[in-house]
């Protein structure tokens, strides 16, 4: 018998990290042992220094397709995923046309197959088109194993439309996903509102804005009892909401992207389109008190929000450019430099989490004899300053900054799909 023996990490756990080489055949780990037998025919990787766990599982990622393939499709994806350690990331719907019926459901998830670097799962729509109107199909998109709803880039404001959704929602056992932006107080509004905003005379989004979103659906969570996700927290406020739920013991779960954890709103002193981003950069005390609820678990999950535009939609006016930045190949060295959180925490947050919430099955299991061979090997100790994108775009705000760690090898059913700088799509 021949396969891979990944030899000599730190194999993280939920409670404990253990130093073990593990062995993978047939797409599975198959022994975990101090030291494991050379067999003929088995493919060594040297993982000293580096810590094992489950592949990352992106719950929030923009693969613009179809409609927006110029951007980025679901191949390209695929291998900036590759690159940054995931074994399953989850497209948005907010695609053209809106992904808010089982075809196109299924026509994503085949593109994600063809390409064969990561497991691709979908978000279908709350409403038909994305309009905020009447709801999607949601028996039709759970029975084809969508899990997550969510009308992302657009928050879904019809409180009532909203409540009668949950109810249907939770019914069968999907998920919200809420963009918690409120449309009318960010209406217009290009960054933070505050004293940068005020000094470059353009409109700004207040905090509020997400503040009244996620107040406004907690009651509904109490009423309906759904479960409910908010996409990419962004404020001080936002966070003791959520923590104020967990307490109560309400069904909620959020996320949070690299970027807000990296960046606050004086990265905009040059208005510089790559930190142009929704929900936009907030205050160093939000920042910090992100940074805090995702070592405390407050905040469950890092999610990308992978969002690729071209060069000419990120750096006109700072008015006209889009919001949004990549980051699936950068996601875990981000938060590994701005957070140290140590290998448990960072595959907790990266994998088993976003996982368990998003439904995504056989991802985010820790490693254990017989678990799925979707696993990650992060080297937190590479010091390197990216001068590229894996993306089809490149409004990265990462490019040319220091950062430390970087993942040596992505293993997706079995197969290496990133070694080192390469990726192997065979």
């Amino acid at each position: 018998m021949s396969g891979i023996v990944l030899e000599g990490g730190l194999v993280a756990g939920p409670r404990e990290e253990i130093r073990a080489d593990v062995r993978i055949d047939g797409g599975v780990v198959t022994d975990i042992a101090p030291r494991i037998e050379r067999l003929s025919g088995d493919r060594r990787l040297d993982c000293s220094g580096c810590w094992v766990g489950p592949g990352f599982v992106d719950l929030h990622a923009h693969l613009r397709e179809p409609g927006h393939e110029y951007k980025e499709d679901v191949a390209s994806a695929s291998i900036a995923a590759a690159v940054g350690g995931y074994t399953a990331v989850m497209g948005m719907p907010n695609t053209e046309p809106a992904i808010d019926n089982v075809s196109l459901v299924r026509y994503v998830i085949e593109k994600g197959e063809i390409a064969g670097l990561v497991d691709v799962r979908v978000a279908a729509a709350l409403t038909e088109g994305r309009a905020g109107g009447t709801p999607a199909p949601f028996e039709e998109l759970y029975s084809a194993g969508v899990r997550v709803f969510t009308d992302d880039g657009d928050t879904l404001a019809d409180g009532a439309l909203m409540k009668r959704i949950m109810f249907e929602l939770a019914e069968i056992g999907g998920i919200v996903s809420q963009h918690a932006v409120d449309p009318d107080l960010a209406k217009g509004g290009h960054l933070r509102a505050g004293s940068l905003a005020d000094r470059f005379g353009i409109k700004g989004i207040p905090a509020r804005a997400e503040e009244v979103v996620i107040a406004r659906d907690l009651e509904l969570v109490r009423d309906t009892g759904c479960a409910y996700h908010i996409q990419h927290l962004s404020t001080e406020a936002g966070v003791e909401l959520v923590s104020s739920a967990k307490r109560e013991g309400l069904p909620v779960t959020a996320e949070v992207t690299p970027h807000h954890l990296a960046f606050e709103v004086s990265a905009l002193e040059n208005l510089e389109g790559n930190y142009k981003m929704m929900p936009p950069l907030g205050t160093s005390r939000d920042r910090d008190a992100l940074r805090k609820a995702v070592l405390s678990g407050v905040i469950d999950s890092v999610a990308t929000d992978h969002a690729p535009h071209t060069t000419e939609e990120k750096h006109g006016p700072f008015e006209d450019a889009e919001f949004g930045v990549i980051g699936l190949a950068d996601a875990a060295p981000i938060v590994h430099t701005v957070l140290n959180p140590g290998p448990r925490v960072l595959f907790a947050r990266m994998s088993e989490a976003p996982a368990r919430i998003g439904g995504v099955d056989g991802h985010g299991v820790w490693i254990s004899v017989g678990s799925p061979a979707n696993l990650a090997v992060f080297d937190p100790n590479i010091e390197s300053v990216p001068a590229k994108t894996f993306s089809k775009s490149l409004n990265s705000p990462y490019v040319g900054r220091k950062r430390r760690g970087e993942i040596r090898y992505t293993i997706y059913r079995g197969r290496v799909t990133r070694a080192l700088e390469v990726v192997c799509p065979s």
